[in-house]
């Protein structure tokens, strides 16, 4: 699969947990082994059922966290149940309040909560553990195939079309995508202004809508006898390919803007994990890979969870990588427990890296009984 890759290196932070940890290169590429869906037979199963906080239905949260919500269920024998939320800011908020047992996160509002800043800064900060950190988001700012708008610059107001407005979707409201969006948005914004000194800058932005990613995907369709949608365009921070985005190219097609300028700033600036990358063609059939941010996710945990939940999740996800890769479904599975791609891009020599946020007991345990 061509997977997006990284442009420029993220700043360095001199924060490592394999020196701590070691390194098990050898041991980590037999991770996956055929038929053997358990691993260690003498630890023991979970003592009752678990619930999984995922994402907007239909983004990969929701797709992954299904598939090793049902694959975790089979080889324990005990269920865990994926649930629907906003994304990265509920699911920290529910994990930390042990209202939900496990969530996916981005590593930038892992960080903000942990430390009690942003979202969370009406508090001294939420505690939970990490499990593994396992794919990156990437930034999607989706216009239609029919829009004029080649770069962020063209969403704002301009000296030729001063009383220009565009409505942008930015996710649903408080969640990760939201969050990063507002911060391009802001940047791009703040650029636009400095290059344009005679913009007034009271009138320099975008109408910003709250929305899930189901609505926005509609928002941005024309209905009825409408020619453009109520969405001028919407930002997405997702896996790829994220299916209902992918969805659109058979409909009224779209485009992906161009924000590595604004990107390349983020990752200077912010401490949180922030990458330059890009998102190759292959994954939506585009005329040519699109740069944008990229944002680490991390599997975490409430901070009371067991060390048999923490085990078997951490070991059914690297044990059955390649059923989350494929999309084999357990019997009787439910629907969107099929898989991903993005699984594809678990590896556990990166797992452990997810400071400042500890790694579960159980969760330490199993990287240094496979030796990473």
């Amino acid at each position: 699969m061509d997977r997006p890759r990284l442009l420029t290196p993220a700043r360095p932070t001199g924060l490592t947990r394999r020196s701590l940890l070691g390194l098990g290169a050898a041991a980590a590429s037999g991770l996956v082994l055929p038929g053997c869906s358990r691993g260690r037979a003498d630890e023991p199963a979970p003592s009752g059922s678990g619930v999984f906080a995922t994402g907007n239905k239909g983004g990969v949260y929701y797709s992954f966290g299904a598939a090793l919500s049902a694959l975790t269920s089979e080889v324990t024998g005990v269920e865990l149940k994926p649930v629907v939320t906003n994304g990265s800011v509920e699911n920290l908020r529910l994990v930390a309040a042990r209202k939900a047992d496990l969530g996916f996160c981005t590593s930038d509002s892992a960080l903000a909560a942990y430390e009690g800043t942003g979202e969370f800064s009406n508090g001294s900060g939420l505690r939970f553990y990490a499990l593994a950190r396992v794919y990156d988001n990437y930034v999607h700012v989706v216009v239609p195939m029919s829009s004029k708008a080649t770069s962020l610059d063209d969403l704002f107001p301009s000296k030729a079309n001063p009383l220009r407005k565009m409505v942008v979707g930015v996710g649903p409201k408080n969640s990760g995508t939201q969050i990063v969006a507002d911060m391009i948005l802001d940047n791009a914004r703040r650029d636009l202004i400095a290059k344009n000194p005679t913009l007034d800058p009271a009138k320099v932005d975008v109408i910003r809508r709250n929305m899930t990613l189901e609505e926005m995907v509609a928002a941005i369709q024309p209905q009825g006898h409408e020619t453009h949608g109520s969405l001028d365009a919407f930002i997405w921070s997702g896996g790829v390919p994220t299916d209902p985005i992918a969805n659109l190219q058979k409909g009224i097609g779209f485009r992906l803007l161009d924000i590595g300028a604004v990107a390349e700033e983020i990752a200077l600036q912010k401490f949180g994990g922030f990458l330059v990358s890009a998102i190759p063609p292959s994954q939506y059939g585009l005329a040519s890979s699109v740069p944008t941010l990229a944002v680490p996710n991390y599997l975490i945990a409430k901070p009371n969870l067991s060390d048999s939940w923490a085990w078997w999740t951490v070991n059914t996800l690297f044990r059955r990588q390649n059923d989350l890769i494929k999309g084999t479904p357990t019997p009787g599975g439910t629907p969107g427990s099929g898989g991903h791609p993005e699984a594809g891009a678990l590896d556990p020599r990166s797992a452990i890296a997810t400071m400042p946020v500890p790694l579960h007991p159980a969760a330490e345990r199993w990287y240094r009984q496979n030796h990473i």
